[in-house]
Formats: structure tokens, C-alpha cells, sequence
């Protein structure tokens, strides 16, 4: 036990250390604007340090030059968090560089909150460390997932409120959500609605699965109800629901996601003649201030064009480059790692989804024994993870056909974790698989072999990235 406390100890410090050296090597080498649109990102932190006070989405200084309209109609926290600590920066220096990297700071350190939790999640969807680790290394340190928590942006802060999301629901689905799963839950919920609208998805997939967590089915003289992702339950019956505690856990969870949510939707009602979501008032800003080539009406697009998705799809790099810039492109989509790089995560990602489909889950998988009568909650909290790792791709296939040709795998990460999760647990069942053909390996010793040689390459593949393209690629600007 005491072996076992110090090798986790060490994983843990050196996983910690790892994201630390990585990231802050990409967050001081890159140029000032160099990754996607962060010019026009850290127009909205510079005005708030500057005036101590919230944009409008008009205000003139931060409308994005030829488009006509701000990032400001849309959830702005992370560049509060980074707009007022640039603001106590300044009370010190005015170096625009130590003011740049403050807001990339908090990002950095948004993105690190993230590692920890990403971990904490590893031990409830692993019973086997090894591969707990696995996941944990490879939905941290994939170049993409990486590159967004080192530039301005509100990704990051997108990417922690998932990995809360799914660890409070998954705490909540095994002890029937409790005080502190709820607020695990509830805080990602306040994360994800004040960053990123890509991912309003997951907060659909809380409310669902919290919902159906208090149905439960009898049969005859026995009761079952759902306990969790695996914990879960179905038997053909008189269907009952604890309307009680969905209630009284209901209003809890709600309570805190509307102290923490409900002032920016009402800010944005009362600026935009009521637009909450600010998304008609960003349009008619648009409308206003962009240039011909830029005008919601007036711009070219693939629907604009009369083409349908399909003709987009098989005519254009779409795939290719949604693809290829989901495990890593840095810059604005100009700086390309290794095709060995893409290789390899096309490999893992594609075996590892293959054999989670392909070979059967074993009796024990998480340490929970199977139990009759519980799988219609395991099928919907499967539904629900597949349906949050489509949702991110189709909003941007619409996007790309719709308004803005932009096929970026940034708008793509959202997916990130439950892929990582379906990824690994096939290479779970391969691995294991494979030994039963060879009862003569020492089965731990492999396991453990097996999953050492991922961590290096997982890690080895983003240093090859960073050190060997990137740098090379902004040495090249100076």
C-alpha cells in the first residue's frame, strides 16, 4: 500500500510539473496576437483593467476591425478574471508583456485547476490507475488541449467547467448526489454558462441525467433505482419517481447556478432590448460596423452559395483540417507538428474507440460487480456522452456552412473528455484482451510497462511539437 501511495505521489508530481513546463514554455515564447484571434480577445481584459468596469458589446474600442462586432455580447468571465488581474498588475508595472502574460497567467492556471480535476475523474471512471492515468495524461497534454489554457481566450475556462461538470454528475450519480456533488456540479454548470455557449451541451446532459438519477422501476416486491454511470439499473415495472429529493437537491443545485449566472443574463436583457443570450444584438452590430466582405447578409458562405452540407463536406478541408487541428495546430492554424504526431493520435483514438465498441466489458470493469435489472441508466448516461461529443462538431459544421468557414479543432475540444474516456477504456479491453492469449507474461508488470510507454509517448509527442515546430516556427518571426 505504502509502494503503491509513493508511485501515485510521484505520477501526480511529475503530471503537475509536466503541465507547468509545457505550458508556460508555449505562453512566454508565443508573439502577441499569434494565436487564433487573440488580438481582438484581449481587447475586452485591456478595457477592463484600464476602466475597472464591464464593456458594452458596441463599445467602439473592442469591436474586431472589418467585422463590426465584440466578443462582449457573448460571456465574458475568464476575461474578467484576467481584465482585474492585469488591473492589480498595473498597480505595480505598466510593461505591456508582464500585462499579457497576467491574462494568459490565468488561463495557464485555469488550465492546471483543469489537470487536477481531470485526475480526480480518472479515479471514478478507472478502477485501474494505470489506465486512470492514462486518460489523465492524454486529455492533458493532447498539443491541442494544451495550446488553449496558454493564449487569451475563454476555451480554458470552457474546458475546466467540463471536466466539474462531469466529475460532480459522476459523484452525484454513486452517493446520490450529495452536498458537495451538487456544488461540484453546480459550479461547473456557473463556469460553462459564463464561457462558451459550444458547450451548453454538457449542462443539458446534468439536467437529464440528475432528472433521471430519481426514476426508478419496481418489480413485484423489489424496488431498483438508478445509482449512477455504474451503479445503474432497469427493470420492467411500475415506474416511480422521488420527487422529494429531485425537488429538494433540484432547488439546491439551482439556487447556486442563478446566484452565480442570473446577473450577467439580466446585465445582457437590460443593454439589448432584452436579448439575454446577446446573440441577435451581436448580429445587429454586425450589421452596422462589418465591411461588405464581412456583413452578415452580404458575406459569402457555403449555404449563401446554394451548396448543401454534403458538397461542403466532400468538397472542402473541412474534415481534414477539423481533424488534424483537434490534436494540434498552433498559431492561426499555420504551425503543423509531425505527421508522426498525427499518426499516432489518429492510431490511438481510432483503435481505442474500435475495441470499446468491439469487445465485450468485463464483468468487473471499475470494481463494480454486474448486477441484474440495471442498464437502462448505464444506456442513458452513455447517450448523453455521446451526444456531448457530437454536439461540439455539429455547431461547428453549421458554423463553417452557415456563417463563417472556420473548421478549427479548438471548436472541437469540448468532446475531449468523454472521447479520451471511450478511448481508453478500449485500450483497457485490448490490453487485456491480448494478456488472455498470453497467460505466461507477468500480467501486472505488463500492464504497467504498457501504460509507462503511453505516458512518454503522450508527453514525448507534445514536447516534439512544442520544442521541435513551434519554437522553431516563432524564432522565425523575431
Amino acid at each position: 500500500m505504502k509502494k503503491h501511495k509513493t508511485s501515485e505521489s510521484l505520477i501526480t508530481l511529475c503530471y503537475i510539473a509536466l503541465y507547468l513546463i509545457l505550458g508556460l514554455s508555449l505562453l512566454v515564447k508565443q508573439p502577441f496576437g499569434n494565436p487564433p484571434d487573440e488580438f481582438n480577445r484581449y481587447l475586452i481584459p485591456q478595457y477592463i483593467a484600464e476602466h475597472g468596469t464591464l464593456p458594452n458589446g458596441y463599445e467602439e474600442s473592442i469591436r474586431i476591425p472589418g467585422y463590426g462586432f465584440s466578443y462582449a455580447f457573448q460571456p465574458i468571465l475568464p476575461y474578467m478574471l484576467q481584465g482585474y488581474a492585469m488591473r492589480v498588475v498595473r498597480l505595480f508595472t505598466e510593461s505591456e508583456d508582464a500585462l499579457l502574460y497576467t491574462a494568459r497567467g490565468v488561463n495557464l492556471l485555469l488550465g492546471l485547476f483543469m489537470a487536477y480535476v481531470v485526475a480526480l475523474l480518472s479515479r471514478q471512471w478507472f478502477r485501474d490507475r494505470r489506465f486512470g492515468w492514462i486518460f489523465a495524461f492524454l486529455a492533458t497534454f493532447l498539443p491541442q488541449a494544451i495550446f488553449v489554457h496558454t493564449y487569451v481566450n475563454t476555451d480554458s475556462c470552457c474546458m475546466l467547467s467540463i471536466a466539474l461538470m462531469l466529475y460532480g454528475l459522476t459523484l452525484g450519480l454513486k452517493d446520490g448526489f450529495s452536498g458537495a456533488s451538487c456544488i461540484i456540479m453546480a459550479a461547473g454548470i456557473i463556469l460553462c454558462a459564463l464561457s462558451y455557449y459550444n458547450a451548453y451541451g454538457y449542462i443539458l446532459s446534468c439536467i437529464l441525467l440528475f432528472c433521471a438519477f430519481f426514476l426508478s422501476f419496481s418489480h413485484g416486491r423489489r424496488s431498483v433505482t438508478a445509482r449512477g454511470p455504474f451503479f445503474l439499473s432497469f427493470s420492467m415495472g411500475k415506474a416511480h419517481f422521488d420527487y422529494k429529493n429531485f425537488l429538494k437537491k433540484g432547488a439546491f443545485i439551482s439556487a447556486i447556478v442563478l446566484c452565480g449566472i442570473a446577473w450577467w443574463f439580466i446585465r445582457s436583457a437590460v443593454l439589448y432590448e432584452g436579448d439575454f443570450l446577446g446573440l441577435q444584438a451581436r448580429s445587429d452590430c454586425a450589421s452596422l460596423y462589418a465591411i461588405p466582405e464581412f456583413h452578415p447578409q452580404t458575406r459569402v458562405t457555403w449555404q449563401s452559395q446554394g451548396y448543401s452540407i454534403w458538397n461542403m463536406l466532400k468538397d472542402s478541408d473541412f474534415l481534414t483540417l477539423s481533424v488534424l487541428s483537434f490534436i494540434g495546430m498552433y498559431g492561426p492554424m499555420t504551425i503543423v507538428t509531425s505527421v508522426w504526431v498525427y499518426r499516432f493520435y489518429k492510431a490511438l483514438f481510432g483503435l481505442g474507440i474500435l475495441f470499446c465498441l468491439a469487445l465485450p466489458r468485463s464483468a468487473h470493469r471499475h470494481g463494480i460487480k454486474r448486477q441484474p435489472g440495471r442498464r437502462w441508466l448505464r444506456i442513458f448516461f452513455h447517450m448523453n456522452m455521446l451526444f456531448c461529443i457530437l454536439m461540439p462538431f455539429l455547431l461547428s459544421l453549421i458554423y463553417s456552412y452557415s456563417t463563417d468557414y472556420q473548421p478549427q479543432g479548438r471548436y472541437l475540444l469540448p468532446a475531449l473528455l468523454p472521447l479520451c474516456f471511450y478511448t481508453v477504456q478500449g485500450l483497457e479491453k485490448l490490453c487485456r484482451l491480448l494478456l488472455s492469449f498470453f497467460p505466461k507474461l507477468p500480467r501486472e508488470r505488463t500492464l504497467t510497462s504498457v501504460s509507462v510507454l503511453l505516458y512518454v509517448f503522450i508527453v514525448g509527442m507534445l514536447a516534439l511539437t512544442i520544442y521541435g515546430y513551434a519554437f522553431p516556427y516563432y524564432d522565425a518571426l523575431l
